[in-house]
């Protein structure tokens, strides 16, 4: 069958190259891709948004399988629009990628399935948001943007000055835009991040293998929140009396709870959890494969991911064969541009990929990237996900690094400790 992958990041290039791999797929689109996927796929000239012209090449090209990798056209209704004009679509409708649309709509959907998670309130303008800050005592706080800001409308405020200097940035300088125009202010939860990924179909819900995402910027989890400078698989810090305790509390009532409100879900269900002292809480939903979690866990999936997908698309999940995993851990590290994840320059030349290319157990998959005169370029602010597989975690992360090195590009940097709560 032919497939079209629709996006340009490192997730899109780590499901092309997956879905190449699969001998139930003949070719492989995508829409519009970037330098790394042209290795993998068809690069077609398509923006993500541009749902009419998405349409129209999947059925030029019979496309028996769509696979909508980033948030943006979900929440627009791409896959709503491709299942109309015929296509098989992996990715949930404009209805249920709500979910990860606006935060303050995930609260309520926690609220109604008795979903754990951090007490929190929505806000819709700045005045408001203001007295609550000045009423309360001195905590650690979240403020979190409620529409899509591209995984860094999250801002972490240990006083209440920085609180309130969070709020007036994005509801009243709208450093974020729209996505700040309404906000949640909620309870700071401590203790480790790990993102749990699952194929959703109806009522059948497959986990994928655990993952732990790295969002500050800098090393020891300093600095800004980013999109993601780095995961690992697995998590051992899930155990599995504790996956079974997350499909039981988290996973099966909001899939439950999304179908009573006639908001089925089809695609991938993430939930970013942290583990308190309570157990698992939800910090938030994303309705597609996480980026960079998707590069580490597919490197290590074994399953004809081809076949999974269109089972899960066409409503028949159930039917799949249990999973198989390649029990070895793998580390995916992210290079990025200078200045990220604030102002960043592009254009810059990228040189040392044919020798990372030549390392054995390590992929580069390339994030923002694009060819500029036979010269592949920094195209974005996460630039490239090393992603290495090894005996141990440890062997993972010296072979992504030993790749890294490989790499350079003026302003190239990463976090230098990526997998290190894994020890």
């Amino acid at each position: 069958m032919k497939v079209l992958v629709i996006g340009q990041g490192g997730r899109e290039h780590a499901l092309a190259w997956k879905l190449a791999q699969s001998e139930s797929v003949s070719q492989v689109f995508c829409a519009p891709g970037n330098a790394g996927t042209q290795s993998e796929a068809t690069n077609v000239a398509i923006n993500v948004s541009d749902i009419p012209r998405m349409v129209s090449f999947a059925k030029e090209e019979s496309i028996r399988l769509a696979v909508v990798g980033p948030e943006v056209p979900l929440v627009e209704g791409m896959a709503d629009a491709l299942r109309e004009a015929g296509v098989a679509v992996f990715g949930p409708s404009k209805a249920a990628a709500e979910l990860e649309g606006s935060k303050s709509f995930a609260k309520q959907m926690m609220w109604k399935a008795n979903v754990p998670t951090a007490k929190s309130e929505t806000f819709f303008n700045f005045e408001a948001a203001e007295a609550y800050l000045e009423d309360r005592e001195e905590q650690p706080l979240v403020i979190k943007a409620d529409g899509l800001a591209a995984g860094k409308g999250v801002i972490l405020c240990d006083t209440k000055q920085e609180a309130l200097d969070a709020i007036k940035s994005l509801m009243r300088i709208k450093e974020f835009g729209d996505a700040g125009s309404t906000i949640i202010i909620e309870e700071k939860l401590i203790g480790q991040e790990v993102s749990i990924l699952a194929i959703v179909s109806g009522s059948t819900i497959i986990p994928l293998e655990t993952s732990q995402d790295h969002k500050a910027a800098h090393d020891g989890d300093k600095g800004p929140n980013t999109g993601g400078m780095g995961a690992y698989s697995p998590a051992p810090l899930v155990t599995e009396t504790m996956m079974d305790e997350i499909i039981e509390k988290i996973l099966v009532p909001m899939v439950n709870v999304m179908k009573i409100e006639d908001r089925a879900f089809n695609g991938i269900l993430y939930a970013g959890l942290m583990i308190t002292n309570q157990g698992p809480k939800v910090l938030e939903f994303n309705v597609r494969f996480g980026d960079p979690e998707a590069q580490p866990v597919l490197m290590r999936l074994k399953t004809d991911l081809g076949e999974l997908l269109l089972a899960a698309a066409e409503e028949r999940l159930e039917s799949i064969d249990p999973l198989e995993w390649d029990e070895r851990p793998t580390v995916c590290v992210v290079m990025a541009s200078e200045g990220y994840p604030g102002d960043y320059e592009k254009g810059k030349v990228i040189r040392g990929l044919d020798e990372a290319a030549q390392l054995s157990d390590t992929k580069v998959f390339h994030a923002g990237t694009t060819m500029q005169e036979g010269q592949v370029v920094t195209d974005g602010g996460r630039v490239l996900g090393v992603t290495a597989i090894g005996e141990t975690i440890g062997e993972a992360k010296l072979k992504a690094y030993q790749a890294v090195k490989c790499i350079r590009w003026d302003g190239a940097w990463c976090r230098k400790d990526i997998s290190d709560k894994a020890r």
